[in-house]
């Protein structure tokens, strides 16, 4: 990918269940184990999402044991 076509892709966010966050390119299927959550859109809106909303960047089976 080059840096304009990065600039202008378009992404979602997903997360898995042991609550750990990734891009995922917009438009393509959600690969088992992951949800989409939080907003569709540049690269740098998803990772304001993430930087939001993952607090802990353990797993969760490691959070709870």
């Amino acid at each position: 990918m080059t840096a304009q076509e990065s600039e202008t892709a378009r992404y979602r966010v997903v997360v898995n269940d042991e609550q750990q966050y990734s891009l995922w390119p917009a438009g393509k299927e959600v690969p088992g184990g992951w949800r989409a959550v939080g907003p569709e859109g540049d690269r740098a809106a998803c990772l304001t999402y993430i930087a939001e909303h993952w607090r802990d960047m353990r797993p969760l089976s490691a959070r709870r044991g």
